[in-house]
Order: structure tokens, then sequence, then C-alpha cells
């Protein structure tokens, strides 16, 4: 998508664009900086190259890396 496609888009469109990126690159960070700290090469390089707007990350997160929502940086 250029800069045209992007000017022609209404503002809720371009708003929700906007969220959807911050909300995937959240949980994107997250989960890579779980996956690292653990030592799990494996999912790093999954979550790294599949793009699922934050679903996958957050499955690893709660799911594989058993993370808690309080302890999610540390």
């Amino acid at each position: 998508m250029d800069n045209s496609q992007l000017s022609q888009l209404p503002g809720w469109a371009l708003l929700i664009l906007i969220v959807a990126v911050i909300w995937s690159l959240f949980w994107k960070g997250a989960a890579l900086w779980q996956a690292a700290r653990k030592g799990d090469g494996a999912w790093f390089v999954i979550l790294l190259l599949v793009n699922t707007i934050g679903i996958l990350d957050i499955f690893y997160l709660y799911c594989v890396a058993k993370v808690k929502t309080d302890k999610l940086f540390r």
C-alpha cells in the first residue's frame, strides 16, 4: 500500500490500521522477549516470521511459556 492508497482510506479505516499495528507490535515484542529469555529458538523464529495480528504471540505467551500477566516483561 503506497501513500496515495493510504490517503484514500476513510478515517475510521486508518484508525483501525494504526490500532492493529500497535496491538501486533506489543504482543510480538512480548512474545519474542519471552522466547529469547527462555531459549526457545524455534518459537522465536516462528514468532518473528509469522504475523497473525498477535494471536500466535498471545498463544505462545499464555499456553507455551505460561507467563502470568503481571510478569509479562520481567
